[in-house]
């Protein structure tokens, strides 16, 4: 006698798990077959998802391209960079900065790595035929080039050394050494005077990102030893300090230990500003972030509308296998298989143009990777997968309505349907 094979039994859920298994594999091909009979319009149908899953992987890596740029751009400045600055408001007494207060950051706030006070002047210098300018100049230490990311183009920046001998020694812009020398090779080595002083040129620098003079540096800028500086001054009042930590993230700690130390110093009614480009770091990424958000937004448009052409597409699919559909129900299929097959035929639509879309988006800055090796274009991985994500709910969302009106069917009168 042969064995009873109950419901619950191991051998029944088998053969269960195999007929489910058949099922979705036949759905698939079928809705293969349907494509291959119809290539043009399965083609122009997922054309808007190739459109609109291209423009998110395009719309990201915009978004990281630019956040990367002003990232690089704030770090050229100086991302590490603190400075403190006095600006005024005691008429009749005012409680200047000196270099005193620097050395008190320097001893008690760790993390400092590097210092510099800085002295402001401004000097007349003539540039020949007449011609006299007024030339900023600004009295630094040597750590100066190192806070401020200071690129030396010819020559060299002075030392400790050249601070402690009181040399008459200067670093220019380039076009001030342009202006004067006509190349900035030309004016290494030559003088200048600044008061009635001569000063000799030993380095040619830029700033490694232009600040277009919205920093501390103009164009015509020279730089000069800051012990030096003090001669045309005669006190150790100080325009600004500048610090640099080592580490990127202590520096909201040492900006706020640095103007717990400076004011420490000072009379409690004074204000002193202590900034960092940390917070405009974190500003710029944040805004970054927000306009590749709207951006997305903006692209979640275009795969909206292609999930409408879609739906439309297979409501008209639907209309014109309704025979089909009604043989399919008189043979034994159900509405969950009848439902399964449409919605599967949208799905793999919408899926089948978001991964070309997704592959051409990701050609664009592959490709500038490939030719332009000096252009580093940033691309997410999580772009790949909001597109594709993307697609697939498209897919469902946008092909539910078509597959559930073909589910729901009367087999009779499907098959009268001429």
């Amino acid at each position: 006698m042969s064995a009873t094979h109950t419901p619950d039994s191991p051998h029944h859920n088998t053969l269960d798990a195999a007929r489910r298994t058949m099922l979705l594999s036949e759905i698939v091909a079928l809705a293969i077959d349907s494509f291959r009979l119809n290539k043009v319009r399965f083609a122009l149908t997922a054309l808007g998802m190739v459109m609109g899953s291209a423009s998110v992987i395009l719309v990201v890596t915009i978004g990281l391209t630019g956040k990367q740029y002003a990232v690089n751009y704030i770090q050229g400045i100086g991302a590490n960079m603190i400075t403190a600055d006095y600006p005024g408001g005691d008429s009749g007494n005012p409680d200047y900065l000196r270099s005193e207060d620097m050395n008190a950051v320097v001893n008690q706030v760790p993390g400092i790595v590097a210092a510099s006070p800085m002295l402001q002047l401004h000097d007349p210098i003539s540039f020949g035929n007449g011609v006299v300018k007024d030339v900023l100049v600004l009295g630094v230490s040597p750590q100066y080039r190192h806070i401020r990311n200071l690129v030396i183009v010819a020559g060299r920046f002075f030392d400790e050394q050249d601070a402690i001998s009181h040399d008459k020694v200067a670093v220019v812009t380039v076009p001030f050494a342009k202006n004067l020398f006509g190349t900035p090779d030309a004016a290494l080595n030559k003088t200048f005077s600044i008061r009635g002083i001569p000063f000799t040129i030993i380095g040619i620098f830029r700033e490694a990102v232009d600040t277009y003079g919205q920093m501390e540096i103009a164009r015509q800028t020279i730089l000069i030893p800051y012990p030096v500086a003090r001669y045309f001054t005669g006190t150790d009042y100080v325009k600004q300090i500048f610090f640099s930590v080592s580490d990127f993230n202590e520096v909201p700690r040492a900006r706020d230990e640095i103007a717990r130390v400076i004011q420490s110093r000072h009379r409690p009614t004074s204000v002193y500003e202590v900034n960092e480009n940390a917070a405009l770091l974190a500003t710029v990424s944040r805004i970054a972030d927000i306009l590749t958000l709207v951006l997305l937004l903006v692209s979640a448009v275009t795969l909206a509308v292609s999930g409408v052409g879609i739906m439309n597409i297979m409501l008209a699919t639907v209309r014109s296998r309704i025979r089909e559909i009604g043989i399919r129900k008189a043979v034994g299929a159900t509405y969950r298989e009848i439902q399964l097959q449409f919605l599967t035929e949208a799905v793999l639509i919408s899926l089948s143009g978001g991964i070309v879309g997704t592959l051409l988006g990701l050609g664009v800055p592959l490709s500038i990777r490939f030719f332009l090796p000096a252009y580093v274009i940033p691309i997410s991985p999580w772009s790949v997968v909001i597109s594709l994500g993307t697609a697939m709910v498209v897919g469902i969302v946008f092909g539910t309505v078509p597959a559930t009106r073909a589910a729901q069917m009367d087999p009779v009168e499907a098959l009268k349907y001429e």
